[in-house]
């Protein structure tokens, strides 16, 4: 589940990273198909948006690189189509139900395009046909499109996760800042231990604060009056939650619901973070205005470290200009940082492949820079990081320096499979993952072994209908 909002940079004082958020409302182009095609000229639907751009902003430079790419090749139009996100999945079930489905859609997060799974196309024919250069890419990512169907889909956007934390909160807290190289041990009451999630609940016991100024692990510490809290996890996603443990899926390889084991284990550390330890905010704390600014209590400077994904740099200036970030805690000795990814996607049913293959190739390197900017996304490029990163660090409110290494690095460390990889029934699916996770952060006391078994049960009933 992405969360993004519109954000301003600056690049050389003029340029815009806009990162997007969904529901947001966005002019809609005409419907699908349209008129006025020249002579043996060939139609490419380009569908928005599943994920990103919707956004006004986003929607026009859409329309420009749709506009620049019919201008240079006039064999080929493309039309755009915006659908505002909150609509977007409907609309093209419609249109595939309709026998009138797109060429291309995008950008879409893995997610997004499961929703979807068996539409695309699998691009191993025309990635070879067209000497496509995916060594350009870090080999995990294209990876990560690498299905039992085929390629279905080529590195564009990534979001790589890290830790953010509070420099200022570890210095009054005295204590030394979590590692920004993952492998590096951690320095605790002058001894080196690994920094792993029990290294992470000691010192976010010591950086979480009653109004009294005791920390969680004083005597007299009192869990109904915090402050400062010192841990938040990325929940947007039971399954991304789990997937900071350790990379896993919900399918198993029978095609049964399994719980992996790094998951559950990470959903017990969490809960336990809430209701035992109280270092890591209930659900009503985590909605209350005080706790949550901006869609995520880190913003709000009240928070020591949060795991999150690069795209939640929309609102963390709001935290001060003293955050930065750090490796990941491990678990089991392996560090797992979850990650997101936009990308576009050929239909399975394109009528035109080899001109819609000529379109993605397009989107995805010479229209790639504009698209980029206007979606707050990290090349997938490893060659275009730096400079991205150049821009990113210029932004308002930002620290003067931020170890950006931090989340390149993560990439090497995405959870392997994708957390958002295809579940049966993958809609009710989700919702009754959101059941789960909403129960859970507003009760406490409940045994996570029998929940889990439980959730278990009811997803397999899913499954089975």
């Amino acid at each position: 589940m992405h969360r993004r909002v519109t954000v301003l940079t600056a690049l050389l004082a003029t340029l815009s990273l806009v990162i997007s958020a969904c529901g947001n409302t966005a002019t809609t182009s005409p419907g699908p198909g349209s008129s006025g095609l020249a002579a043996g000229q060939v139609e490419i639907r380009w569908f928005c948006c599943l994920g990103g751009g919707d956004a006004p902003e986003q929607v026009a430079v859409e329309k420009k690189v749709a506009a620049d790419f019919t201008a240079a090749h006039p064999d080929i139009k493309v039309t755009f189509e915006a659908v505002p996100y909150d609509g977007a999945r409907d609309a093209l079930a419609t249109e595939i139900g309709s026998g009138n489905a797109p060429d291309i859609v995008g950008p879409v997060g893995i997610g997004g395009a499961e929703a979807f799974h068996g539409q695309w196309l699998d691009l191993t024919d025309l990635i070879a046909k067209n000497n496509y250069d995916l060594s350009q890419f870090p080999s995990n990512i294209v990876d990560i499109y690498k299905l039992e169907e085929g390629q279905v889909g080529i590195p564009f956007a990534i979001y790589p996760s890290a830790l953010f934390y509070k420099r200022s909160l570890f210095e009054e807290a005295n204590l030394e800042e979590p590692p920004h190289k993952y492998g590096d041990p951690y320095t605790l009451d002058g001894k080196q231990v690994e920094w792993n999630y029990d290294t992470a609940r000691e010192v976010a016991l010591r950086l979480t604060v009653d109004k009294a100024g005791k920390d969680a692990t004083e005597a007299g510490f009192d869990p109904k009056s915090i402050v400062q809290y010192g841990f938040e996890a990325q929940r947007d996603d039971l399954r991304g939650l789990g997937a900071y443990f350790g990379g896993g899926a919900l399918a198993g390889s029978d095609g049964k619901v399994q719980v992996p084991d790094p998951w559950l284990a990470a959903w017990k550390w969490w809960y336990d973070g809430m209701w035992k330890d109280h270092f890591i905010m209930t659900g009503p704390v985590y909605n209350s205005t005080e706790f949550n600014g901006g869609g995520y209590p880190f913003f709000t400077g009240k928070v020591a470290m949060s795991q999150n994904f690069l795209w939640s740099t929309y609102g963390v200036a709001d935290a001060g200009d003293d955050w930065d970030l750090a490796a990941l805690p491990a678990y089991n000795g392996k560090a797992t940082a979850a990650f997101n990814a936009d990308t576009f996607r050929i239909m399975k049913g394109t009528k035109h492949p080899d001109e819609a293959f000529q379109v993605l190739s397009y989107l995805l390197d010479e229209g790639s820079n504009e698209l980029l900017q206007a979606y707050g996304g990290m090349p997938a490029r490893e060659k275009e990081q730096t400079a991205f990163f150049d821009t990113l660090g210029k932004s308002d409110g930002f620290p003067a320096k931020v170890d950006w290494q931090v989340a390149i690095d993560g990439i090497d460390h995405a959870d392997q499979p994708n957390f958002e990889a295809n579940l049966p029934k993958y809609n009710e699916s989700l919702d009754l993952l959101v059941k789960y996770r909403e129960k859970w952060w507003s009760k406490g006391g409940l045994d996570m072994d029998q929940e889990a078994s439980t959730l278990k049960g009811e997803l397999q009933a899913i499954w089975d209908r």
